[in-house]
């Protein structure tokens, strides 16, 4: 998939409170597609981290400055993805990306950025905007199983109806992440197969992406 010898991406973006399952399931999903080249990028933003240096340190984090801080980390990884995404012919996996402050910014009562939703449009647009839809009380469960950080449940029911706020939510690609990651990284095989057979022809054509919507 070139476009006069450079790169045209398929582009797919992951989402979904924490415990839904999408890295995992992007990892699963790559080792079943064997004849497509698929590059997975992680545009986190250090919020786990950020919160525990917070509570070492004893200096608890105003929510305003610590959304400060992290929105930070999340823009400078999206745009350093993007660019690494230019470089690669295939399908590119976007673990996470602005949606995500965004969804966090109306979990915690901050009025949305202005400055984040005009960086959502300037982006290229993505193919798939795949959503794992999970209850918050199973999301729970799976990440007091694997032990590794702690989660609030009320957070974690927040963050959902952050997402399902958001106004790009009703065209999100729904993927049902409540049952095992096997069904979930089938799902996303799906999307992966569908949205790099969208690029092809963009590819023979020598289009680019358009701006994502608003």
């Amino acid at each position: 998939m070139t476009q006069h010898g450079k790169p045209v991406p398929a582009l797919i973006v992951l989402l979904g409170i924490d415990g839904a399952g999408k890295s995992t399931a992007a990892r699963e999903a790559v080792e079943l597609l064997t004849d497509t080249p698929v590059l997975v990028l992680g545009n986190y933003s250090g919020r786990k981290t950020i919160s525990a240096l917070s509570q070492r340190f004893g200096l608890p984090l105003p929510v305003q400055l610590a959304d400060v801080l992290e929105s930070a980390v999340r823009v400078f990884n999206v745009l350093l993805n993007h660019l690494r995404a230019a470089r690669f012919d295939g399908v590119v996996i976007m673990d996470r990306h602005l949606y995500c402050q965004l969804a966090l910014r109306r979990a915690r009562g901050i009025r949305r950025c202005r400055a984040l939703s005009a960086l959502l449009r300037l982006l290229p647009k993505a193919q798939a905007v795949a959503y794992f839809d999970i209850t918050p009380e199973q999301a729970h469960e799976r990440i007091m199983l694997r032990g590794e950080d702690q989660e609030d449940l009320a957070d974690l029911e927040k963050f959902r109806e952050g997402y399902s706020g958001l106004p790009w939510y009703p065209g999100f690609t729904r993927i049902d992440a409540g049952g095992s990651t096997e069904r979930s990284a089938l799902q996303l095989k799906k999307i992966i197969e569908d949205a790099a057979a969208a690029a092809a022809p963009r590819a023979r054509l020598g289009s680019t992406p358009h701006p994502a919507d608003s």
